[in-house]
């Protein structure tokens, strides 16, 4: 009897990140898959859009499958904003640019030194309240530079000024507290796994802390760095009494300058830190899809050096080579030679601007022109 024939059509799997401005990480999908199914009529096609733990954390999980949550809670100026968490079984995905990040302020405006990441601490809470047992917290995109503490007020913690006010919200104000109280902070917290998703493993303070490195992105002058430094270093030093050592080690520990701080404040309730596109790849079911696909195709808006330290396309590259598939990435810049490419496991990447040279017009036209560069890579690789 004669062997069953081995099936050879070409399975692609899409794992790519937002271009930022132009296309979400989905409409990147669409439009790869459009462009690939014009090049090779039939070719089987799955989507997996991901994120690193920034802004899009929460599409990426709905995209997977994970149910939108909506909530009310504070944005980083307290005003009330509708943000979204995702939740699949007992397993919630929380991104914290949803309650605190830049996209929550007016536009023009920054507030360095008074956001606050209040209303990330309640959709944590709302998250525990749908009955999460373990939590994802994405974090990245923030608006905020406090070390978590409007997060860590909204779980129960009290931060009082010297004649027992409670102090201000934002990172600023920290200077002024005088005695921490972690005695309030919900009990559920002790038996959930927190997992801080990030794809930045700044300290909080110092040179690479959260104030110089990020603050600048939110505002911050020069002034403001050293005050927002200052007061960070202060408030590590003051929750040092209430937790012990534990508090300078959180403070010094990777990932605890993540978004304005906010890492820092996971770490004292317990969090651990992982690269946030590791995360999300579990999260997100990609091992599986992988073991289905002859090829990945990866991807954001711009492929630069930043891409090489722990961005969602060099992960999904490094899982994929793990597992013995080629890779390839689609990008809107391309800022690295074939040799990092290489290096990073991606075969070739494809930028918009080998199609259209204009990057006014690659930003304006996004997707019809992601969908030319994807019949590209159907021809060269698939064809």
């Amino acid at each position: 009897m004669a062997d069953a024939a081995v099936d050879r059509t070409p399975r692609v799997l899409i794992a790519a990140d937002k271009f930022k401005g132009s296309l979400t990480a989905v409409q990147v999908a669409e439009r790869v898959t459009a462009g690939l199914r014009r090049a090779v009529p039939g070719i089987e096609v799955e989507s997996l859009p991901v994120a690193d733990g920034g802004d899009g954390t929460v599409d990426a999980a709905v995209a997977a499958g994970f149910e939108r949550r909506e909530v009310r809670v504070a944005g980083p100026l307290g005003d009330e904003v509708t943000a979204a968490y995702a939740l699949r079984g007992d397993t919630a995905v929380v991104e914290m640019a949803e309650a605190s990040g830049l996209q929550r302020l007016p536009e023009g405006v920054f507030a360095p030194l008074t956001a606050s990441t209040y209303g990330s601490g309640e959709l944590l809470r709302a998250a525990l309240d749908a009955g999460a047992r373990t939590i994802v917290f994405g974090v990245g995109g923030s608006a905020t530079t406090d070390g978590g503490a409007g997060m860590l007020a909204a779980l129960g913690a009290r931060f009082l000024a010297a004649d027992g006010t409670p102090v201000a919200p934002g990172g600023a104000a920290l200077r002024d507290v005088d005695t921490a109280d972690l005695s309030g902070l919900d009990e559920r917290l002790a038996s959930v796994d927190l997992v801080l998703a990030s794809d930045v493993d700044n300290p909080l303070t110092g040179p690479k802390g959260a104030p110089a490195v990020y603050g600048p992105q939110k505002g911050a002058s020069p002034d403001d760095v050293a005050t927002l430094d200052a007061a960070l270093a202060h408030f590590a030093t003051v929750l040092e009494k209430a937790i012990g050592p534990k508090a300078a080690e959180y403070a010094a520990a990777p990932g605890a300058g993540a978004a304005g701080g906010i890492g820092y404040g996971a770490l004292v309730l317990g969090a651990r830190f992982r690269a946030g596109i590791e995360v999300m790849l579990d999260v997100l079911g990609f091992a599986p899809a992988l073991e289905r696909a002859t090829l990945v195709i990866t991807g954001e808006g711009s492929l630069d050096e930043q891409t090489l330290h722990g961005k969602a396309p060099a992960g999904v590259a490094a899982a994929a080579r793990a597992g013995g598939k080629d890779v390839v990435a689609v990008c809107g810049r391309l800022a690295l030679r074939p040799e990092a490419l290489g290096t990073a496991g991606i075969r070739r990447a494809y930028p918009l601007t080998e199609v259209e040279p204009d990057i006014a017009t690659c930003i304006a036209d996004a997707g019809p022109i992601l969908e030319r560069v994807a019949e590209n890579i159907g021809r060269d690789f698939l064809a």
